[in-house]
Parts: C-alpha cells; structure tokens; sequence
C-alpha cells in the first residue's frame, strides 16, 4: 500500500512541528507550511491523500481558502484543526469542504484517530481528480481543459484516465494494451502509439504542455 501523505497548515510552529513529528512517527509522509501562499502549487505537484488546516490564517480564513479550492476542482479530504469552538464555527466548518474538525487545544490521541477514520473513509476514487489544468469528473465522466469541455471517444477517455491515475510512472505499452483495451489480444503495440497521437492532438493540440511523453524503449509517462 502506498504511504499517504498529509499536508498541514497552520500559522504557530509549536503546532506545526507537533503534528509533523506525531503523523511522521505514525508512518505518514508529511509537508507543513506556515500558510497557503503555495498550497495549489503541493497540491498539483505532489499526491496529497488529506490536508490538516487550521482556520486562523494570515492573510486569509483557512475554510475559506478550503472553499475556494473547492470550486476549483479540488477535492482532496480536509480536516480543520480551528480555536474557533462553537458549534456554529464547527458546522460553518463543515459547510465549506471540511469532512472533520478537531477544536484546539487538541489530544494527539484524538488527532491520530480522526486523520486515520478520515483516510479510511476517503480512500476510494475522488468524484474529482485534478492535475494542473486537466479536471476529471468521474460523475459525468468528462474531462476538462482550462475549463473546457474535451470531446473524447470512449477509448481515448480511458486512456486518459489510466495516464492520470498513473502520474509520473512509465507506462509500457503493453500494459496500456491489457488495461485499456477490451479485446487486446490480437492488437499490435502500434495501436497504443497511434491513440496516444491522437489523445495528444485533443488535450494539447498546440504541443506545448507536453502531458505525455514517450520514454524510448519503455513507454509513456504522464507529468
């Protein structure tokens, strides 16, 4: 099973430093910063299974952030870690994205379960999935680009959709054949590079962002 990892936010080092040190010691891989200047940037760039945010941010109201992200197609599993204690701070919490909220001051016991329950019940495939400017709805099954509709075929949809869940590894061509289509068996490798040309040609007709790569002699990869 892969390690998950968790990004936290929160303005006071003490807290910063103890979450890190706990979820670490707990097998997590684990990102801190102080606040969300460059939080879209990790969230793109690195698999984030779970953000602990806190709510007293500078410059900003951490749900709100949360809010906002949401709009944007990101769905990553949040839970606040907020002094704000009342009830209505706690529901407005989850009105805005949250799945959990743990009220300061918190027990590290507390903190562990509640990271582990939210984990267990997130850990499943995301209505949304968000790569730099690709968004994937798994609802409708539709892809968007810069918040464009891309018309796919069926084919290139799956394809598309095993290369973003597959980000970063290299993926043969052989393994692109069994897992995408039906009926592989009589299939030529060749297939696989003439649908990648024409996924390509859909999702970056200008060949500038350069999605997909060919490793010569080992596949593709998805970046």
């Amino acid at each position: 099973m892969n390690r998950h990892t968790i990004l936290i936010v929160d303005d006071e080092e003490d807290i910063l430093d103890l979450l890190d040190y706990t979820l670490s010691k707990e097998g997590y891989d684990v990102i801190s910063t102080l606040d969300t200047s460059n939080i879209k940037n990790m969230l793109d760039e690195e698999d984030i299974s779970l953000i602990l945010m806190d709510r007293n941010l500078p410059n900003v109201e951490g749900s709100l952030f949360i809010q906002e992200l949401r709009t944007q197609g990101y769905n990553h599993p949040v839970i606040y870690i907020s002094a704000k204690d009342k009830d209505e701070d706690i529901l407005e919490g989850f009105d805005r994205g949250g799945d959990d909220y743990i009220t300061k001051p918190f027990r590290i016991a507390e903190v562990k379960a509640r990271v582990k329950a939210v984990l267990k019940r997130t850990n499943k495939v995301q209505d949304i999935i968000k790569h730099k400017d690709i968004v994937y709805n798994s609802q409708n099954k539709i892809f968007k680009i810069d918040g464009k509709d891309i018309k796919l075929t069926h084919l290139e949809h799956d394809l598309l959709l095993e290369f973003i869940k597959n980000i970063d590894q290299i993926l043969s061509r052989e393994y692109l054949l069994d897992a995408v289509w039906e009926d592989s068996y009589n299939l030529k490798l060749k297939t696989v590079n003439v649908a990648i040309k024409r996924l390509k040609a859909k999702i970056d007709s200008q060949d500038k962002k350069n999605y997909i790569k060919a490793i010569r002699g080992e596949g593709y990869i998805f970046a």
